[in-house]
């Protein structure tokens, strides 16, 4: 990996470019810094799932699920699809994969 090196004779376009990028991580990480938003991601990870079922795996009340969703909906982490009453969402930004799979084998994995 290669991690860019900020000098005196970067332009100002080169600049502003940086300053986008760390614009964007920066609302990305904090889409996926709460513990109940990263939790629903490594769920929705193994595949599709319903509110109703994000709920029992979470051991978390329907508004608390719900309002995490909506956040992970904005940002465009996760995507809704809507079966008669039941909503399910599924991940829908492949960047939030890659994440992680870091986050686990920075913190989850053992041995």
């Amino acid at each position: 990996m290669t991690l860019p090196v900020i000098s005196n004779d970067m332009s100002d376009a080169e600049i502003e470019r940086m300053m986008t990028s760390a614009c964007d991580a920066a609302n990305f990480l904090k889409a996926l810094s709460h513990e109940g938003r990263l939790m629903i991601l490594c769920h929705l990870a193994t595949g599709e799932k319903s509110v109703t079922e994000l709920e029992e795996l979470l051991s978390a009340r329907q508004a608390a699920v719900s309002q995490q969703l909506s956040r992970l909906r904005t940002e465009g982490l996760v995507t809704p699809r809507r079966d008669g009453k039941a909503i399910y969402y599924r991940l829908s930004d492949s960047r939030a994969i890659k994440v992680l799979d870091v986050v686990y084998d920075l913190f989850c994995k053992t041995g």
